[in-house]
């Protein structure tokens, strides 16, 4: 009996060591390197305006900063370090969020700690591996395009665009193809909601798809303001176009 009690108040110890409770948030970020009294900023955007607003401000203490609030549903945020040079991005959501912040490369700082931030991460990586054919490219090839261009060596200048443009093309369709894979196999990931909408904003989008991928969504991410403006542009996709001719009456079987 003693051995089921102890039991019982040690799973309800663990229970309530979290730091945070539904619809609350907690940053806590390591600034290796960083001084003291140096500022942090969360940036988000103004649901109205849609405007970039800084949402609260700390510094630096002891190579740690710490940042607690609440947040209604996930969004894309920043953070930004004392002149740092760049942005850190990641999704402010409910839960406890970890970020370690690179001072020499900001892009390499690291966030975990909730499923949209890890799931954020291991996208991001394998789109880097799909870019990384581009940014090589534009590395090994600089200099040499520089030289051209002093020497106006246009056949030069033109065979490297040319080939950059191909690599590009070949970039951006793989990149399609990634982005639609995600999608379709995480249906419980706020990713796959910014993507659905981001290829709303593309003309050639397949509606029919763009509609699937949303109705498979789970329903806490179709409440969302991003999945509500899916449904949104979905429903006015699926309008007639203005001026085009109704169909004969009684034709409809």
């Amino acid at each position: 009996m003693k051995k089921i009690f102890f039991l019982l108040t040690a799973s309800v110890a663990i229970i309530s060591c979290s730091k945070v409770k539904d619809g609350e948030y907690l940053i806590t970020g390591t600034a290796k390197g960083i001084a003291n009294g140096k500022t942090i900023i969360l940036q988000g955007q103004d649901p109205t305006t849609k405007m970039t607003v800084a949402l609260d401000t700390v510094k630096v203490e002891n190579e740690k900063f710490e940042i607690k609030g609440k947040v209604a549903e996930p969004a894309f945020h920043t953070l930004i370090l004392q002149d740092a040079q760049g942005p850190i991005p990641f999704i402010l959501e409910t839960g406890e969020i970890t970020v370690a912040i690179d001072k020499d490369s900001i892009h390499k700082s690291k966030i975990a700690g909730t499923y949209s931030n890890e799931e954020f991460v291991k996208f991001q990586d394998e789109l880097n591996k799909t870019q990384k054919r581009l940014v090589d490219f534009q590395k090994n090839n600089t200099q040499k395009m520089q030289q051209a261009q002093q020497a106006q060596d246009t056949a030069t200048i033109n065979g490297l665009m040319k080939q950059y443009m191909a690599i590009q093309t070949e970039v951006q369709t793989d990149s399609k193809k990634k982005y639609l894979t995600y999608a379709e196999g995480h249906p419980k990931s706020f990713i796959s909601v910014l993507i659905i909408q981001g290829m709303l904003g593309d003309p050639t989008t397949d509606i029919k798809k763009a509609e699937s991928l949303y109705n498979s969504l789970d329903e806490s991410l179709k409440s969302t303001t991003p999945g509500k403006e899916i449904k949104t542009k979905i429903g006015a996709a699926k309008l007639p176009a203005v001026g085009a001719s109704a169909p004969p009456v009684g034709s409809a079987k």
